[in-house]
């Protein structure tokens, strides 16, 4: 395992904006990946190659379309040129043997003799190299694993290893980067690599980008470990604050919808996110983005919206340090988001509004709580939350979960007559299903009917607008904000604060929709082994 250094880069406070010349254009494209309808059937080469094809000339498409937009990198998602629930075997045909661009410097395009059966790399690198773009893909790999060699308990049976696999190649097609995926989800086509890699590619325009796919962002390596590992090799460095993410993220309302926790990231670690994921609604996937600590450009499909796919492009500062040559690029008080349909909006500290006031940050101690708010359980993506109701106009509230307490000051704004019920929650334990690992949560959600027991659920639409201040005292500096409305709709916290004694503060106010979660997401990585 990796071993890693602590320091202060997570939740930051008190910054400066971005130099205005450090910019370049990033996209990604959220793709509907065209499906092998029997995944569990093999197939022929020339049969996967022909199934292959069909997306890769989505991806020559969308490349084109991004170049056109003055894109310098481009990301595309995870499983979307051969899809995914194939068996170890049944995916056989669509593997290639990707070799170690750290061992030896190859471009397929123009070298494409020098390793057979690699078809696909040399599509994507002519790609890169025809459009002048840094072009990150998912695939599939094959990597042979001598039985005599190596360790028994990490080499399969059948000798050979294969790895769910990102590629990113230079604008000249050259092959850059190659990232075997860490933290597998129900994966049985591939293998977890024996140890977590840190794998990370220089560019002209940006400086570094870090790699990682999916299910990764969820845990502290490789993730963690690129944003932070790198300050012992460079002084100063805060490590990789540009970060690549292929994904085939199944949404789970209400703490863990793709863009939710996208943003989450990308304001929690400080970094950069160009966030590709798979349109695929039967799946319930989609949402993508491209999210910076000041910004949010992002696409999240509706009821009703055409199953296709959606190239977002948008222009962010850079945020690499060494790079910038000034520190770490950060923001100021006043934070802006959109989404791919609308223009940014802002808010500025001088505003005046509820959360303002003096009053505002009063919130109560762990032992000033009445007796008559009355606590109950009630599962929350599977865990058992403990809640309290916000049933008046404005109120402070607390809860705990054993000594974890989160604290809550509200005011609802006018309802135009909508009967909502929301609750404050708070969990700390380890999560268990479909996946392990230690959280400490608070969060703010509304219930999806007027009974407790519905308090948890998925809910996607709200009316009921409020200005708040949240909580919470975190056995962890990995604590990740989110602010999620009506319509699967992001705002952005107006303000974020973090003590040396682990109390995280969001608040926010003007809010635009109706409120269907806050939440402060704090992951407990040391206790992930417990």
């Amino acid at each position: 395992m990796l071993s890693l250094v602590v320091v202060g880069v997570f939740l930051s406070v008190g910054h400066s904006d971005p130099a205005v010349d450090s910019s370049y254009v990033a996209a990604v494209y959220e793709h509907r990946v065209v499906l092998n309808p029997e995944p569990g059937v093999p197939l022929s080469r020339s049969e996967a190659l022909q199934h292959l094809k069909r997306n890769l000339d989505i991806y020559e498409e969308q490349a084109a379309r991004a170049a056109q937009q003055g894109a310098q990198i481009l990301v595309f998602p995870e499983d979307g040129l051969q899809g995914f629930n194939f068996t170890r075997s049944s995916i056989s045909s669509y593997l290639e043997t990707i070799p170690d661009p750290q061992q030896e410097s190859w471009n397929p395009c123009t070298e494409p003799g020098r390793h057979s059966n690699t078809e696909v790399l040399q599509r994507l690198s002519c790609m890169a190299r025809r459009y002048s773009l840094y072009l990150v893909a998912n695939m599939a790999d094959l990597q042979p694993c001598p039985l005599q060699s190596a360790p028994s308990s990490s080499c399969p049976p059948d000798g050979r290893w294969q790895f769910n696999t990102n590629v990113a190649f230079s604008s000249d097609g050259l092959l850059v980067a190659r990232y075997h995926k860490y933290n597998l989800y129900f994966e049985q086509a591939f293998d977890k690599p024996p140890q977590a890699e840190i794998i990370t590619f220089d560019t002209p325009f940006a400086g570094k980008f870090g790699l990682i796919i999916c299910f990764d962002i969820l845990f502290r390596d490789p993730t963690v470990a690129l944003v932070e590992r790198l300050l012992l090799l460079v002084p100063l460095f805060k490590g990789v604050r540009q970060l690549i993410f292929p994904t085939a993220w199944m949404n789970q309302l209400p703490l863990l919808d793709a863009i939710q926790f996208q943003r989450a990231f990308s304001l929690g670690a400080n970094v950069t996110v160009l966030a590709a994921n798979i349109r695929r609604d039967r799946l319930i996937m989609s949402g993508s983005g491209i999210y910076t600590p000041f910004s949010a450009t992002y696409h999240h499909a509706k009821k009703g919206e055409p199953e296709e796919g959606r190239l977002l492009v948008a222009r962010v500062p850079v945020l690499d340090p060494l790079w910038v040559g000034q520190g770490i690029a950060t923001e100021s008080t006043s934070s802006s988001s959109s989404s791919s349909s609308s223009s940014s909006s802002s808010s500025s500290a001088t505003d005046s509004g509820y959360c303002h006031q003096d009053s505002c940050t009063d919130l109560p101690p762990p032992s000033s709580v009445p007796p008559s708010y009355i606590t109950f359980t009630s599962s929350m993506m599977y865990d058992p939350f403990k809640f309290v109701l916000l049933n008046k106009t404005e109120d402070k509230l607390q809860v705990c979960d054993g000594t974890f307490c989160c604290r809550l000051q509200y005011k609802f704004l006018t309802q135009g007559g909508s009967k909502e019920l929301y609750a404050l929650g708070a969990f700390a334990g380890t999560h268990i299903v479909n996946g392990r690992y230690a959280l400490q949560v608070c969060a703010v959600v509304r219930c999806a009917d007027l009974d407790t027991s519905s308090c948890g659920q998925e809910v996607e639409e709200a009316e009921s607008k409020m200005e708040f201040v949240l909580e919470g005292t975190f056995e962890t500096r990995y604590v990740y904000p989110s602010v999620l409305t009506s319509s699967l709709v992001l705002e952005q916290p107006q303000t974020l604060e973090k003590t040396a004694d682990g109390r995280v503060t969001m608040k926010h106010w003007n809010m635009t929709g109706g409120l269907v979660t806050a939440c402060l997401y704090g992951r407990m990585y040391h206790l992930d082994k417990e």
